[in-house]
């Protein structure tokens, strides 16, 4: 059985991940008490035509206290059955919006009538220990219904024939780290397209910032290095058997370097057989620099 516990902020796509997993043969079950994870999965064993693919929703609305999910994966290890996990994540600014706009209620809120902000924290604390743990991490902050749709898919359905899913985030170091980073490069040491006032309110996407940032020798020699560390590091990460590579490549404000860079190592990664997810992160904050 090809068992996937999905898991995640409340607001953070869940349910649409779901219809993702449908679409691609997934037998799902959503909002399932920890404590009957093991017969559930005993009775689809046992079936006349057992699930071949399985997924399971377990998130705070089972409950706020994670022992008991803990204990049902626990339970899962001691009989042998192996399984992936999926947590989804966003900014809490992301959730709070979300919130306000389908006026829906946290279920935090619900039991404990705490604002929103608030539960969106103690929902954090409890489900630290998975997001931490888990397998696979997307960030849904800026993904469309679209993108977040194909980045699941991705994860399970996909033509890399390295088996190994490499997303490219690009970001602005002033509104913090990418969460679900494994390599962060930063580019503020090359010179700047904010100081050039055409170029200032124009991002890394367009050609005339793209040709501005690589025109400099330090910027080629730069890749070149991030290239040949790609090249030495990423057969490695594919023989440890990592399933997931988060690759984060930082500026200032996440406009213009950091865009350039990001897409000149996801061609590079191209090259290298890989079929990178490519985001960038802050593209549509104010601009910085």
């Amino acid at each position: 059985m090809n068992l996937l516990i999905l898991s995640g902020l409340s607001g953070a796509g869940k349910s649409l991940a779901v219809h993702a997993l449908e679409d691609i043969g997934f037998f799902c079950i959503d909002n399932l008490p920890p404590a009957l994870l093991g017969k559930f999965i005993e009775f689809s064993q046992q079936a006349q035509e057992p699930v071949e693919k399985l997924a399971v929703v377990m998130d705070v609305r089972g409950g706020e206290d994670y022992d008991g999910i803990r204990e049902a994966l626990d339970e899962l290890h001691r009989s042998g059955v192996e399984y992936k996990t999926l947590f989804l994540d966003a900014q809490d600014e992301v959730l709070q919006r979300r919130y306000k706009e389908t006026r829906r209620m946290h279920p935090i809120s619900i039991r404990n009538h705490l604002p929103v902000e608030a539960a969106i924290q103690r929902e954090r604390e409890i489900l630290r220990p998975f997001a931490v743990s888990a397998n696979y991490v997307i960030d849904t902050s800026i993904l469309s219904t679209a993108q977040l749709r194909d980045r699941v898919i991705s994860l399970f359905i996909s033509d890399q024939s390295h088996g190994i899913v490499v997303n490219v985030i690009s970001f602005g170091f002033k509104y913090g780290l990418p969460k679900d980073s494994d390599l962060v490069f930063d580019v503020r040491c090359l010179p700047n397209p904010f100081y050039v006032p055409e170029l200032k309110k124009k991002t890394g996407c367009d050609a005339e910032v793209y040709d501005y940032v690589m025109k400099f020798a330090d910027s080629v020699a730069l890749a070149e290095q991030l290239k040949a560390l790609l090249k030495l590091s990423m057969p490695l990460y594919v023989k440890e058997g990592k399933s997931q590579l988060t690759i984060a490549v930082g500026c200032t404000g996440g406009k213009h370097r950091s865009i350039t860079f990001a897409r000149v190592l996801a061609d590079y990664l191209v090259t290298l057989g890989f079929h990178p997810n490519v985001q960038h992160r802050d593209i549509q904050r104010g601009v910085g620099i």
